[in-house]
């Protein structure tokens, strides 16, 4: 069953993808379509004009050839028996199946000996209809359920006028198998058409398949990986080819200007480092010694302080993710209880504030990592649920074991992140709100060290948040071996 709605959908996802009026497909299989109709159509409309004109001409040929030789049988047949006899036996002599021949004469209407009622009937539609055409005229005229070439002309015999001629020929049989062939022919033509439609949708999809790779692979660029990304084309055409060869163009400039940023930062944190770790120190052993200091002064001292500390630390979240993109970053995996773990990170933040943490954790769990980044993530993660969320709403530290892993769950009540910007919260430098990033000092990296920590253990950081709810970060790591 499965292989068959497989491919049910590999069948019918060219046409679903033909039918969407924005794409490329569907507007390069609407417009070659269109114009093969308009050409197919014009011809098919040409050569059933045509046919049925040759069809028409050759009866109405025949009609005025009639007209045409009817006066000079008349003349022979009059040397031998009266005018009255001579004409009916000229018409009686030119009758044939399909051919009607009748005079219009002062005397009266003269037809075939052999007409019957029906035949009489006609041909008096036939002198009705044959006023309205001029002489040696032929048209087609429908009499009843009959169609026919009707063609008028003056019977004349040795100068004078006898009357007028009408010769018809019917040509209802002719005109209905014509009508069923253009039937047939216009039925067989549509479904050549549906069957072409559907062969160029396939075969548009297929050619702009080289186009479905680009995106593809600019949708896979990735600060680690654009290194190595490169397009593989097979059959591809030739502007599509240039376009591909510009992208890799494109991507090794990017590539390279990453490892210069990368190595620019990394120098840069390097060099600052030091002598702000200096300043600090001096900043510090000056307030210590503040007994001479103003009010204003010892203000000044522990803002300068304060922002040293800050930068300080940013300097070491950069150095830390230049370590990890270098691959020097490495990681002394053990066994550690989270319990425990959880339990000596509240006492820190208790003991610096009066935030309240609440822990809820079954019996004490271990997990496999490397403690002290395993302390650092978490820590960073407590830290922005307490500057992101309000001061009497409590920070809540959940730790659940999911076959075979155990998930530390870090959730706020704070005004949550919108879902437009989930996706890159983890993003280097990436802040939601640029005024409340400024008043909580954040830079934008701790979410970001965060994801590179716990994935170089071999875990995970997962979010879930609504505005104006709060939000949960979720740490999940693998259960350690002895406890499975």
């Amino acid at each position: 069953m499965k292989s068959v709605r497989q491919l049910v959908t590999t069948t019918l996802q060219p046409i679903w993808a033909a039918l969407n009026p924005k794409s490329l497909q569907f507007r390069l299989t609407i417009g070659v379509t269109l114009v093969s109709l308009c050409g197919v159509g014009s011809i098919a409309v040409w050569t059933a004009w045509k046919t049925q004109r040759l069809l028409i001409d050759s009866h109405k040929q025949l009609t005025i050839e009639v007209i045409s030789r009817l006066p000079q049988d008349v003349e022979l047949y009059a040397e031998m028996m009266p005018l009255e006899t001579a004409i009916q036996r000229s018409i009686d002599n030119r009758s044939l199946p399909g051919l009607m021949i009748v005079l219009d004469s002062p005397s009266g209407m003269v037809t075939p000996t052999s007409a019957d009622d029906l035949f009489l009937e006609r041909a008096q539609a036939l002198v009705q209809r044959g006023d309205q055409l001029t002489r040696l005229d032929a048209a087609v005229q429908r009499v009843g359920d009959r169609a026919l070439v009707l063609c008028r002309g003056a019977l004349r015999v040795d100068g004078s006028s006898l009357g007028t001629l009408y010769v018809a020929q019917d040509i209802t049989e002719e005109q209905a198998m014509f009508i069923a062939i253009i039937r047939s022919l216009s039925l067989a033509s549509l479904l050549v058409m549906m069957m072409m439609t559907i062969a160029l949708a396939v075969y548009v999809r297929r050619s702009l398949l080289p186009l479905k790779q680009v995106g593809q692979l600019t949708r896979n660029v990735h600060p680690d990986t654009i290194g190595t990304l490169r397009l593989h084309l097979d059959a591809a055409p030739t502007e599509v080819n240039e376009l591909a060869e510009t992208c890799d163009d494109m991507l090794q400039r990017l590539a390279t200007t990453w490892d210069q940023q990368r190595q620019f930062v990394n120098d840069v944190s390097h060099e600052l480092r030091t002598p702000l770790t200096i300043v600090s120190g001096y900043l510090q052993s000056t307030l210590r010694r503040s007994a001479t200091l103003t009010e204003p002064q010892r203000e000044a001292l522990e803002i300068a302080a304060s922002e040293a500390n800050r930068t300080i630390h940013l300097l070491e979240e950069l150095l830390e993710l230049a370590r990890a993109d270098s691959g020097n970053f490495h990681y002394h995996l053990e066994t550690i209880s989270v319990n425990e773990l959880i339990t000596e990170l509240c006492a820190m933040v208790q003991g610096a504030g009066d935030r309240t943490l609440k822990i809820e954790s079954p019996l004490d769990i271990w997990v496999e990592g490397d403690r002290q980044r395993l302390k650092q993530a978490l820590m960073n993660l407590i830290d922005n649920a307490l500057n992101y969320s309000d001061p009497h709403q409590p920070v809540i530290i959940r730790v659940e074991q999911r076959q075979g892993q155990v998930a530390i769950a870090v959730q706020d009540f704070g005004c949550g992140i919108p879902l437009q910007h989930q996706s890159r919260i983890f993003d280097r430098f990436y802040r939601v709100d640029e005024a409340r990033a400024r008043s909580t000092g954040g830079c934008g990296l701790g979410l970001s060290l965060v994801k590179t920590l716990v994935d170089g253990m071999g875990g995970r950081v997962s979010l879930a948040s609504k505005p104006h709810e709060g939000s949960t970060f979720t740490v999940t790591l693998p259960l350690a071996s002895s406890t499975l």
